[in-house]
């Protein structure tokens, strides 16, 4: 599995690990960031929190990625990989054909 990652991506061991190391962390920071943000505003754990909470981490993810990116060094394979899964998702056609 990581090897195959490795070669979609085209990074080396030590990238890989810093780029799922960035993956983890900025999934844990987003998560704990969208508690806090709805803690302030929802007191309750109902219906409308839990879809407050979806919408939140979808917007927040991004940015907490590309945050914890910067002190990984791995900025510009989240710049590119945001950018192709922003493209994916607005349904724009990719020009860049590699991973």
């Amino acid at each position: 599995m990581f090897k195959g990652l490795q070669k979609k991506w085209n990074v080396n061991g030590f990238q890989l690990i810093l780029i799922l190391a960035t993956f983890a962390i900025g999934g844990s920071l987003c998560g704990l960031a969208s508690r806090r943000i709805l803690g302030l505003f929802l007191e309750q754990k109902n219906a409308l929190w839990f879809l407050s909470y979806l919408v939140l981490i979808t917007i927040l993810w991004p940015l907490c990625v590309i945050i914890i990116s910067f002190p990984f060094g791995q900025f510009a394979f989240f710049k590119n990989y945001l950018t192709k899964v922003f493209a994916r998702l607005t349904g724009k056609k990719n020009t860049d054909n590699k991973q």
